[in-house]
């Protein structure tokens, strides 16, 4: 099913459009996330982080899954 987009208006929930949900079905309304709270400079610093693991990826710098947890377990 795809999400139902839907507005306030007076202080009720209004549909944009119809649905085709069965009559009686309840729903549980949360807001829709704004986003995250990271600001400009952390958001740049994610998106480095994130370039620089794909390169990793492409050289071929990985290990296996269980290398990895040998390594993860090794930390004090």
């Amino acid at each position: 099913m795809n999400a139902l987009k839907v507005r306030v208006e007076n202080g009720r929930i209004k549909l944009d459009e119809p649905t085709d949900l069965p009559e009686g079905t309840e729903l549980y309304l949360v807001p829709a996330d704004s986003g995250d709270e990271l600001d400009d400079e952390e958001r740049a610093a994610l998106h480095a982080s994130i370039e620089e693991a794909e390169r990793e990826l492409d050289e071929g710098k990985v290990v296996s899954e269980k290398e990895l947890w040998a390594r993860l377990r090794a930390i004090p």
